[in-house]
């Protein structure tokens, strides 16, 4: 079920890669509190279109297709290590 837009929080986000799919180029993100928020690989700010699972990621929370909240402008935190 979709959040409600006062349940997002906007802002910069912070979490982790969980899934990336890259022959359709399509992934997923979690915050440390579990929020999942799908992405597509254009949305990945160094413009590589290809991300790690488990890499350590920042993003902004977007209004998406067919009425969901997406992850857009994802940017890997340097110098972390995901565990």
């Amino acid at each position: 079920m979709p959040m409600s837009p006062a349940a997002v929080p906007l802002g910069i986000m912070a979490g982790v890669v969980m899934e990336f799919d890259d022959p359709r180029g399509l992934g997923v993100v979690v915050t440390d509190g579990g929020m999942q928020y799908p992405f597509h690989c254009a949305n990945i700010a160094d413009g590589s279109r290809r991300i790690d699972v488990g890499a350590a990621v920042t993003w902004k929370v977007v209004p998406g297709r067919l009425g969901t909240w997406e992850a857009a402008d994802l940017r890997a935190i340097s110098g972390a290590n995901a565990t």
